[in-house]
């Protein structure tokens, strides 16, 4: 009777948790948009955080989506057209909150500079800048930001020393320009940065060796999202971290 009793009740129980998991399963997945200005190895994070399903896992079915540039994603972010977007601090998201945005960092991804200033064979050294033409993504933009950081940390200001700023467009872009010098030098992505270093084009500089303090790439959203989708916010960055876990330690 007792045995009879016992399978019984783990009959139960059994089904129990089974209908749990295939409600749990049949449950709608909230879609969130997030984008980004950038196409590098900076936002590997959220790319592995879809592969290995760590947003699925929250329930939610993310769409990360490459615009043009930073000032188009905060954009899109400022009318409501997505609900988050990766990207450093750069004159697009401080322009923003300066012009009443209600834009707010949530999470830092990667807390100093990065990527490498890339420049022809004729240049030798952060002086030879002077009087070239340096390609970035957009104006204000991330890449943008980190060349007037450089630039800044050698002493030389576009202005005065005869420095052009020539708005190109991505990495992938930037790096053709070098080599078909149609610019001098770009500030890339490492990605890019040791295709071009292989092939003989000298890198300046490696940013993140630099004694520059500076808030790279991280998570951007609405004040009004968090106070709106508090728990939505908290999954995506429990999501993102679990991400650079798994990039630490596969």
């Amino acid at each position: 009777m007792k045995t009879k009793l016992g399978r019984l009740l783990s009959l139960f129980f059994f089904l129990i948790t089974f209908d749990r998991q295939l409600s749990e399963a049949a449950a709608p997945l909230t879609k969130i948009l997030m984008t980004t200005g950038a196409f590098s190895e900076r936002e590997g994070v959220v790319f592995v955080a879809q592969d290995q399903g760590f947003f699925r896992k929250y329930g939610l079915d993310v769409r990360f989506v490459h615009v043009r540039s930073g000032p188009v994603g905060m954009a899109a972010l400022a009318a409501g057209e997505s609900q988050l977007h990766v990207g450093s601090v750069t004159g697009a998201t401080l322009g923003a909150v300066a012009e009443g945005s209600d834009a707010v960092f949530v999470a830092g991804l990667i807390n100093k500079l990065t990527g490498a200033i890339v420049v022809s064979p004729k240049i030798k050294g952060p002086s030879d800048l002077k009087g070239k033409t340096l390609g970035v993504s957009s104006a204000s933009g991330g890449s943008w930001v980190f060349t007037m950081l450089a630039l800044e940390h050698w002493g030389l200001e576009p202005k005065r020393d005869g420095i052009t700023i020539r708005i190109v467009g991505n990495d992938s872009v930037r790096a053709q320009a070098i080599m078909s010098e149609t610019i001098d030098g770009a500030h890339l992505g490492y990605t890019f940065a040791s295709m071009l270093q292989g092939q003989g084009y000298p890198v300046l500089a490696d940013l993140a060796k630099l004694p520059i303090p500076y808030q790279g790439t991280g998570v951007i959203t609405r004040r009004s999202f968090i106070a709106s989708s508090p728990a939505i916010v908290e999954d995506i960055l429990r999501a993102l971290v679990e991400s650079i876990a798994f990039i630490q330690e596969p």
